[in-house]
């Protein structure tokens, strides 16, 4: 079945594409809004962000510069506050004083109710924990509740708007760097458009044999987990590619032990083997097919 094209609406409340955002999308109930943290007192009138709904806090560790997130819930107060109150007590709070915007999902009519944003709670903190783009800062895994096969179908469709509203605003929490090759989803199974690449040389650094896979996709290339990575920098090794080698989970036996995403065949290669790389004829097809060969083709 082909992909279709989906129409979405950006309202730049603030008239700047750094203010406050509210989106909507065709045929669907739902409601987002991007909210900057300086800018949660210009949201007190609005109506729809006294309801219920699921939020998401954004910002980066000051330890670590890991991109975070906190996934939470906001259910309608007595006193008639809601997820804006909820963002709120967050900003007050100096335990979460790391986020810098926060993504809301609400409705237009105001349907959900606690087990409706309990289970949306729960799916998208395990969806985000699976992506592994972001560290999740939940402390505890959100319950699901109990819901009936209806209303999780109507969920689910919510969700999957979710998924697309969340990387129009500028942030593809939901998107694997890769697809598990260990499990074939539909995607593999209709069109897999992400070329995968190898790389195998001898180090003359540390005479181990590097060997290394990555994806092509389209927001660059992807060095895949378990591939083996020289340890040991060149003295050339360009700074970027040095802060980026020390950052990543590579464990003692030089195993990279989660992907990794750069913008280039050659900075991919580069953080391989720990300094200056031509990828275009490192990375290699299974059959030995250099990249550079393989953009060089004339289309069929």
């Amino acid at each position: 079945m082909a992909v279709r094209g989906k129409s979405i609406n950006l309202f730049l409340m603030d008239g700047t594409a750094v203010g406050r955002i509210k989106c909507t999308l065709a045929n669907w109930t739902g409601v987002a809004y991007k909210i900057p943290r300086t800018e949660l007192d210009k949201c007190k009138e609005r109506d729809d962000l006294k309801q219920s709904g699921v939020y998401f806090l954004f910002g980066t560790s000051d330890q670590t510069g890991e991109n975070v997130v906190y996934i939470g819930q906001a259910g309608t107060r007595k006193n008639g506050e809601g997820i804006l109150y909820r963002l709120i007590e967050h900003k007050r709070n100096p335990d979460k004083d790391y986020w810098t915007e926060a993504i809301v999902f609400t409705t237009s009519n105001n349907s959900f109710g606690p087990t409706e944003i309990s289970y949306l709670e729960n799916r998208f903190v395990g969806m985000a924990t699976e992506a592994g783009r972001y560290l999740v800062k939940n402390s505890n895994d959100p319950t699901m509740g109990n819901i009936t096969e209806e209303k999780e179908s109507e969920l689910e469709e919510f969700i999957d708007y979710a998924k697309i509203v969340m990387g129009t605003l500028g942030h593809k929490l939901f998107e694997a760097l890769a697809e598990k090759s260990s499990t074939p989803k539909v995607k593999e199974i209709i069109d897999d458009d992400e070329l995968t690449l190898f790389m195998k040389r001898n180090s003359r650094k540390s005479g181990k044999l590097i060997e290394a896979s990555c994806k092509q996709t389209r927001e660059g290339f992807v060095i895949l987990k378990g591939s083996l990575i020289e340890t040991i920098d060149s003295e050339s090794i360009p700074p970027g590619i040095k802060e980026r080698r020390l950052k990543a989970k590579i464990d003692e036996h030089g195993i990279l032990q989660e992907n990794v995403l750069v913008n280039s065949p050659s900075y991919a290669a580069a953080f391989v083997i720990g300094g200056h790389a031509n990828g275009l004829v490192e990375w290699k097809t299974e059959d030995g097919t250099t990249l550079k060969e393989i953009e060089n083709k004339e289309p069929s």
